[in-house]
């Protein structure tokens, strides 16, 4: 199997061309987002892919630093960041283990943390580069929740087989409950959550810091 950082590599220049596939959800879930964050915020994204979520997100932070395991798509964000004039944003190629310790006022994982291997070890890896107090925001697609829709249980069947071929990441199936569990785990309250869209739930999560 091709390894995360090569295949999100490759995909860079296709990903940076692709548009949101559900604009309202996007939207909704970044208003939501925001209306936590204060201009004197300073912020962390973890999974940044070309940089879209951050850049928008730092006309209302003092400061945001986004970090991806591809350096492709740091390249992009990168270049992106200069060609909009956005000088309060900085990218760096990382993963989540090696991504500034911080603490931040808010830490961000968009479309991430199913994606890791080792999703509890990841959160609690974010949860260190919390302050106390502090938000963890996450959406997190969870392909293992009842209900999800046939079609897209036809889709995961074939995942196998395009991991093998390198045409797809490696995937975890989480239920919006084993998530939220490993939330609370790492030491953080739920204050809100909802599925954005619903099926298959991807899980919009605001956590504070409590522990």
């Amino acid at each position: 199997m091709i390894s995360a950082r090569n295949f999100w590599d490759k995909a860079a220049p296709r990903y940076a061309k692709m548009p949101i596939r559900d604009t309202e959800s996007y939207e909704y879930t970044l208003a939501r987002t925001r209306s936590y964050l204060s201009q004197a915020d300073i912020a962390l994204e973890v999974g940044c892919g070309t940089g879209g979520t951050a850049r928008k997100l730092a006309p209302h932070l003092t400061h945001i630093t986004g970090t991806d395991i591809a350096p492709a798509m740091i390249r992009i964000a990168r270049e992106r960041c200069g060609e909009e004039g956005v000088a309060n944003a900085a990218f760096e190629a990382a993963d989540i283990a090696g991504s500034p310790v911080g603490p931040f006022d808010a830490v961000l994982a968009h479309n991430v943390l199913h994606l890791v291997p080792e999703t509890e070890a990841a959160i609690g890896a974010l949860h260190d580069r919390v302050r106390p107090g502090g938000l963890f925001i996450s959406k997190t697609p969870c392909l293992g929740h009842n209900g999800i829709s046939l079609k897209i249980r036809l889709m995961l069947k074939v995942l196998p087989l395009l991991q093998m071929v390198g045409k797809a990441p490696a995937v975890r199936f989480l239920s919006v409950d084993e998530l939220e569990t490993m939330i609370t785990q790492a030491g953080f309250e739920i204050v809100e959550s909802g599925n954005y869209p619903a099926n298959p739930p991807s899980r919009y999560i605001v956590a504070r810091r409590i522990a």
